[in-house]
Parts: structure tokens; sequence; C-alpha cells
């Protein structure tokens, strides 16, 4: 939730672009706010950003922090406010629309839930989370998720992911997302196509993940070697154990509704249907 708090280091790089323009004053409201938040003095901190956004009104960053604290501290129209203050300035942001989608939605404001939804498209990350929203407060407009046909948004250039523990398999979805498997940590983290790293899914159903794959809808399969089965992950991250009784499974490959497991223990590889 307090991702541009917590992420100091991250956060100090993205304002780098426009960092010139931003008063003295205003930054030091800023980083005093993020250290009020860190010792927990969560007025303290939010009267920090409001400061630093009187200085600096196009101070995206404070706005979202404001917003963060609010919403933790469970005052939602104020946070909804500060992350008005966030669209306006980007409206592709839409991190910060799936924020005022669901917060409008948590003070029964269902037309304007459904409105922000509406405006996170399918190639987004947040997509799927909107649905969600979408589908606990029954509004029945907004377009369920299907296969779409779009331009892969991954960096087609040299590169390097870093800072991830013992990684293993890989793979990637329609919508330029980058899925990978830690294997001591049992985790799989999931990189969006603008650089930002979430985790995915942590379950205790994975155990030992080596090997990725993905197929045209989202799913994503995973071999579990430490438990000799293959788990199917769908876009909103409900898991569960597609083939059981797999004798060390390795490499995974999908092709149209078949999925391909190399089996280790048995020298062999097994043919599994699947279902999207």
């Amino acid at each position: 939730m307090f991702k541009r708090i917590a992420a100091i280091l991250v956060l100090s790089m993205t304002m780098s672009v426009y960092a010139a323009e931003i008063p003295v004053d205003a930054k030091l409201d800023y980083n005093q706010g993020i250290d009020f938040y860190k010792l927990g003095m969560y007025e303290r901190a939010i009267e920090c950003f409001r400061s630093a956004t009187r200085t600096y009104p196009d101070y995206v960053d404070a706005y979202y922090n404001l917003g963060t604290v609010l919403e933790y501290l469970k005052q939602y129209a104020e946070a909804i406010s500060a992350y008005k203050q966030v669209y306006v300035r980007n409206p592709n942001d839409y991190e910060v629309v799936y924020k005022l989608a669901f917060l409008s939605s948590k003070l029964e404001d269902y037309d304007k839930a459904a409105e922000y939804i509406k405006l996170i498209p399918q190639t987004s990350s947040y997509y799927y989370k909107a649905q969600e929203v979408a589908e606990s407060i029954k509004i029945t407009t907004v377009t369920p998720p299907a296969p779409v046909n779009v331009p892969s948004k991954i960096a087609h250039y040299p590169g390097v992911y870093e800072n991830i523990l013992s990684p293993t398999g890989v793979t990637t979805d329609a919508f330029g997302n980058v899925y990978v498997a830690t294997f001591s940590d049992n985790t799989i983290i999931k990189i969006t196509p603008d650089g930002k790293r979430q985790v995915f899914l942590k379950s205790e159903l994975i155990n030992g993940p080596i090997s990725l794959a993905a197929d045209s809808v989202g799913n994503i399969y995973v071999s579990n070697y430490n438990t000799n089965n293959v788990l199917k992950i769908t876009p909103l991250g409900q898991a569960s154990v597609l083939v059981s009784k797999v004798d060390k499974p390795y490499g995974l490959h999908v092709e149209g509704n078949m999925l391909f497991i190399t089996c280790q223990g048995s020298n062999s590889v097994l043919r599994q249907k699947i279902d999207k």
C-alpha cells in the first residue's frame, strides 16, 4: 500500500525528471512527511504532504503519498480528493484510477466507481483488480475479461531486472507483464511494462517453482519441483493444482490448449489439456 513511501530510493529516482522544478521548501516538507510516516506520526505526515502541495501544486508524488496515508487511516473521502489531484495531472496512472474506483465503492458511490473502472483498459495490470471491484458491487456494464490481441509492451532492448532472489522460470503475458519464479522464496514476482515490481503470488501451494508458462488469456502455469505438481494461477491470482503426481516437473510449454511438461524423475514429457 505504501509503495511510494516505503520505496524511498525508487521514488527519488522517479522524481528526478522534474525534481529541478520543485521548490526546496516543498522538497523539505515532502521528505519530512516520509520521516513522520516511518515514525508512525501519520497526522504530522499528512500536514507535511499538504504543505508540499501548497508550495508546489503539481507535486504528484506528494498527492499520492497524502492519499496513501489517508486511505490507511480510512479517511476515504479525503483520500479520494488527494488521488484525484494525481489523476487530473496524469489520467494514465491506472493504479490511481483503480484506487479511485475502490475507494468510491467503499463509500458506496457505485456510479462513480463504475465510471473509474471503465477508464482502465485491458492492457493495464490493474484491469483485473478493477474487475474484482466491479464484481463485488455487481456492476454489469463492465466488459468481462476476454482474449485480446494487443502489441507487446515488453522492452525490446538490452537491460537487466536486478535484485531478484534465486530466479528460475520466467514468462510474459499479452499485456507486457514479466513473471519470474523465485525458487528459494516460493514466490511469483510480476514486473509491469513500466518497471513496477510486485508480488503476484506467494502461497503455500508454491514449493520449489522451476518453470513458468502463460496461455493466451493470462493464466500462469508453475512447475513445482519440490512437491511434484503443476499449478495454474488465474490472472486474478487464484492458484490451484492442475496436475499432481508429476515426477520432478521441470520445463513447461503452452501450445494452444495443450501444456507440455518435462518430467526429470521419469525421463518423459507429459501432455496435459488445459481449459482456459
